[in-house]
Order: structure tokens, then sequence, then C-alpha cells
């Protein structure tokens, strides 16, 4: 309980204030997953971590959401395209 000028009375503890954000950021748990990675893989989530300077869970995360993002587009019907700005040329991404 809070005393006179803001002070805490000893012993006392006052509730926590919270907001909708923070329930339901407690809310959420991670799902946890454990990935066998091929040795080309491996090495190149190491160069990805070196350049980016990203935990292997941000790319993994990353890589999921445009991958859901890119598979969504396909699906409906979009093309997914790669353009080099220096030649023009342009490339249409394809998931096998």
């Amino acid at each position: 309980m809070a005393g006179r000028a803001g002070k805490t009375i000893p012993g006392k503890t006052t509730p926590e204030k919270t907001t909708p954000e923070v329930d339901i950021a407690r809310q959420q748990t991670a799902e946890r997953i454990t990935v066998a990675l091929i040795p080309k893989v491996g090495a190149e989530l190491q160069r990805l971590q070196d350049r980016t300077s990203l935990s292997k869970t941000d790319i993994a995360n990353r890589a999921i959401t445009l991958y859901e993002f890119i598979d969504t587009q396909l699906r409906e019907g979009r093309d997914v395209l790669i353009r080099d700005n220096d030649t023009g040329e342009t490339q249409t991404v394809r998931l096998l």
C-alpha cells in the first residue's frame, strides 16, 4: 500500500499495473522446435548471422514469415518477381 508522497510501506506490495498489450504478451507462449540443418544450410545460416547480427531464432522467424508470404501470393495467382536494378533483368520466384 502506498503512503504519503508516493512512499511504499515496508512489507506491502502494490499490484502491478497492466495494459491489455501486456496481458496478451503474457498469454502468448513461444513454440519451440528442433531442426536438423544439412551442412549447406547450416553454413548459410552462419553467413546470415555474420552479415545481419541477428540470432538464429530471429532468422528462422523471418524465414518462415517470408515463406508464408510468398506461398500465399503464389497460391492467390500472383507472381513474385525479383529485378536486378543494374541490368533490369527480372526473374520469377517459384517455390518447388
